[in-house]
């Protein structure tokens, strides 16, 4: 019985933060629609060249909807494999969503800047803030898993391995955007969307065999 209600109290406290976590990437999510506006307002320019001349706001928002999308889909997969958090843990997953807020700051600077002279710029603070989302990833995974500390004890070392390999993956990606902010911008951005869509593919692999080993 006393197994049983830790249990209960694990699974209860892992679901309070996961909802948290959920509630900041929602609000994140959420004020970036708040860059986009009527193109038209305090101009005399067009609806349609209005909108043509905002490409770099749809284009900024687009990617950053897309990127945050997809973390919080893979924060909700990695909780897949926690079981139990302990406030060392909560710390980490606190700083890993310091970057996600920031997001729709450094969107800003992006739809602001990506077609200017200081577009390296911007594409830097950009991709570097999710180099250092991706960095504290690495941390709050290499925490939980390590000697499977805070992982559900049907998590495999493969099961291990596999996301490790996955998230050292990123971080590099990540590193090669930054430099390339350096030197084109907009070519930065698109890393990160080409980044964005193997993060897609990594959670529907690994649902792809969960489920053949249930069949197995």
């Amino acid at each position: 019985m006393a197994e049983r209600n830790d249990k209960l109290r694990e699974e209860k406290e892992t679901g309070r933060l996961e909802a948290f976590s959920d509630g900041v990437f929602a609000f994140a999510i959420t004020l970036l629609v708040l860059g986009l506006h009527d193109p038209t307002q305090g101009s005399t320019v067009g609806l349609l060249t209005g909108l043509i001349q905002e490409w770099p706001m749809f284009f900024a928002f687009f990617t950053s909807f897309i990127t945050v999308l997809i973390m919080w889909v893979n924060h909700h997969n990695m909780f897949n494999f926690v079981r139990r958090i302990d406030v060392r843990f909560m710390f980490l997953n606190g700083f890993l969503l310091l970057w996600v807020t920031l997001t729709p700051f450094t969107t800003s600077l992006v739809a602001n800047h990506i077609d200017a002279v200081d577009a390296s710029t911007a594409a830097a603070v950009y991709s570097g803030a999710f180099l250092l989302l991706a960095v504290t990833w690495n941390f709050v995974w290499k925490y939980a898993s390590t000697g499977q500390r805070l992982l559900a004890s049907h998590v495999t070392i493969e099961n291990v391995g596999g996301v490790n390999r996955d998230y050292n993956l990123g971080m590099a990606g990540y590193v090669a955007a930054f430099a390339l902010a350096f030197v084109n911008g907009l070519a930065s951005i698109i890393a990160i969307l080409v980044l964005a869509a193997y993060f897609v593919y990594t959670p529907l692999r690994r649902e792809s065999l969960r489920k053949r080993n249930e069949l197995a």
